[in-house]
């Protein structure tokens, strides 16, 4: 791979960004991070055994519509993208001593990424169907044994993953960067592997060298 300092791989929740980010940083000797760590918007708002939704998450995903949960989060992301913007730039520095890094989230928006200046940044993004999506989430939160409230959460969630990635992809395309299905089946050792070639090819963040 070419002297890539910063791996960035984007898509919606649930596509599996932290299992091939994993996987990618292993193969690289990279460390990994998440946009999560950096900012946390409302989670995930279903059950675990280690945890009970919070109230607030409940009442953002049971008070607000699918298209303000969509403005909600896509403006949580335009204010963290300086953040992220500075770590890429810190290590992405010549002469920085520190080992390349593999950052996975949702909140690498395309049209942030596209505007990137900085040298030795690859992107890609993931995506998968949403019948896929659909599936993991609900058995995450064990949908057929939640009550009626729970599932209400969950379906909200849901609405704004599947609008977030019919988005994203709109915005990927347009843009011309890089997108990968990880919906397919395939394994996350595979999934990494392409996305390596991906990164291997770009000049740009997310761009071919023949532009797409």
């Amino acid at each position: 791979m070419r002297d890539v300092r910063v791996l960035l791989i984007g898509g919606t929740s649930n596509v599996g960004k932290s299992t091939v980010a994993r996987v990618v940083a292993e193969k690289l000797g990279f460390a990994r991070l998440s946009t999560d760590g950096l900012a946390r918007h409302p989670g995930r708002p279903w059950r675990t055994p280690e945890r009970e939704v919070p109230a607030h998450v409940a009442e953002h995903y049971g008070s607000l519509t699918v298209d303000e949960l969509m403005a909600s989060v896509l403006g949580h992301y335009d204010r963290l993208w300086p953040r992220i913007e500075e770590l890429i730039a810190t290590r992405t520095a010549e002469g920085h001593g520190r080992t390349g890094m593999v950052l996975e989230g949702s909140a690498l928006w395309p049209v942030h990424a596209a505007r990137l200046q900085a040298p030795r940044t690859a992107a890609v993004w993931l995506t998968a169907d949403d019948s896929v999506i659909r599936a993991r989430v609900r058995a995450a939160g064990l949908y057929d044994e939640a009550t009626a409230e729970e599932q209400t959460l969950m379906d909200q969630f849901l609405a704004r993953t599947e609008r977030y990635q019919k988005l994203m992809i709109e915005a990927v395309d347009r843009l011309g960067l890089q997108r990968i299905d990880a919906g397919g089946g395939q394994s996350a050792e595979r999934l990494a592997e392409l996305v390596l070639t991906a990164a291997a090819a770009q000049t740009t963040a997310g761009r071919l060298s023949t532009g797409r």
